[in-house]
């Protein structure tokens, strides 16, 4: 994804220049993960010979991404799924499955080829209303969760799609009916977050005092430092905590990616104060 944005505090109809990110919510999944220190892929498509094109694939790659499965031209019966058969994990989400019957069928088979493989399935719902009905991600949705392995949904996107509202224990409860082998994240915004796990359910050890400059991308930061977590054998609660650090961090930095190094992140974690200094 391209985003043009204006600089706080302009408003877009002030700006006299945009600046420019290049993200997506896998997209920043994978370059979090990247940068705390794992080996990721990502598998898109993008134009040949196309100045934002290359500019994508320059920035990823950056971040450490592995971008060997960005198609140029397009042509998705060239994917390589040996990146998703060799995974230790695959990294999905609603918002590329909104964008239309053909892209759900390329989701459908990285499932597919993820269970073949034996490589547990991560999923954000991140429901985009101007892309799909909720009937339709609901349709969906209800198709894919029951082989998802982590799942991570907003209590917003969980009213508005399944229609389970109320206390957060109530909603994990409904989700677990439509995601019975899962560990189920369900992010509350300023609220924090409950995370439903063999275990019982894990909530933030602490809050984070954050001064906020810019909150795109922070669901993403919150599933990649879970993720990242689990993958380095933390517990439940580790991962849980570092979901909340990570994501308290990328508020305060500007863009659609979570900047930050394992030592920065490892730091906040292991101190007892709440505040993050920047």
């Amino acid at each position: 994804m391209l985003r043009l944005a204006a600089r706080p505090p302009q408003r877009l109809d002030q700006a006299t220049e945009l600046d420019v990110q290049i993200g997506g919510t896998e997209a920043n999944v994978a370059a979090a993960c990247a940068r705390l220190g794992l080996r990721t892929a990502v598998i898109s498509v993008l134009p040949a010979e196309h100045a934002w094109g290359d500019r994508t694939v320059r920035e990823l790659t950056g971040h450490g991404v592995d971008c060997r499965g960005v198609l140029r031209p397009p042509g998705p019966e060239d994917v390589d799924w040996s990146l998703v058969r060799q995974a230790r994990l695959a990294h999905l989400t609603g918002v590329t499955a909104a964008l239309g019957a053909n892209l759900r069928a390329v989701v459908r088979r990285a499932v597919d080829e993820a269970a073949a493989a034996r490589v547990p399935v991560s999923f954000d719902v991140n429901y985009r209303s101007r892309l799909w009905s909720p009937k339709e991600a609901r349709d969906f949705l209800t198709e894919v969760l029951p082989r998802v392995s982590y799942l991570f949904i907003g209590a917003d996107d969980a009213a508005t799609v399944f229609e389970l509202a109320g206390e957060p224990e109530r909603v994990l409860e409904g989700m677990r009916r439509l995601a019975p082998a899962a560990t189920i994240a369900l992010t509350l915004g300023e609220a924090g977050s409950a995370v439903l796990t063999p275990a019982g359910v894990r909530r933030p050890s602490r809050r984070h005092a954050v001064t906020v400059v810019d909150r795109v991308g922070a669901g993403d930061a919150f599933a990649a430092g879970f993720l990242w977590a689990t993958l380095i054998g933390r517990d439940a609660q580790q991962a849980v905590d570092a979901a909340t650090a990570l994501a308290a961090l990328k508020c305060t930095i500007w863009g659609d990616v979570s900047l930050v190094s394992r030592p920065e992140l490892e730091e906040l974690l292991a101190t007892d104060s709440t505040e993050i200094r920047r």
